[in-house]
């Protein structure tokens, strides 16, 4: 009779123990699409696939008749030179975020849509990795 009530006791306490563990958290793995930036006209696209940029553009970034082309143009190709730059010099820059090279000729009009997005990529870059472009 003893040994029933010690078995009792610690199925009791195994119970106890087991009902309080924690239940799993149930995450949203929502998969974000990536961002694809096209100008039809000049057959040229750009895809950005960094995870968080699309929530960026839509709560960070300003209307697009805030900043004028010629702003965003100059912008994108100091942006753009700085980019490349650290790109080629893996040794200093980590090469997991500097990846490819971006080609963008300024001499180009590619037109707002497009460097609208890639203005705000930059910025996206810059406070997701904590950096400084220019």
């Amino acid at each position: 009779m003893k040994h029933l009530k010690t078995f009792l006791y610690l199925c009791l306490i195994g119970f106890f123990i087991w009902s309080c563990s924690s239940v799993p958290k149930k995450t949203n793995t929502t998969k974000e699409e990536p961002v694809v930036i096209a100008n039809d006209s000049l057959e040229y696209e750009i895809i950005i696939i960094d995870v968080g940029f699309t929530a960026f553009l839509n709560s960070e970034a300003k209307p697009k008749t805030y900043l004028s082309e010629s702003y965003l143009k100059n912008k994108n190709q100091r942006y753009v030179t700085e980019w490349n730059a650290r790109v080629r010099n893996p040794q200093r820059y980590n090469p997991n975020i500097y990846e490819n090279i971006i080609d963008y000729n300024p001499n180009l009009n590619y037109g707002l849509d497009v460097n609208y997005k890639l203005y705000w990529y930059f910025k996206f870059a810059e406070k997701k990795y904590r950096m400084r472009l220019e």
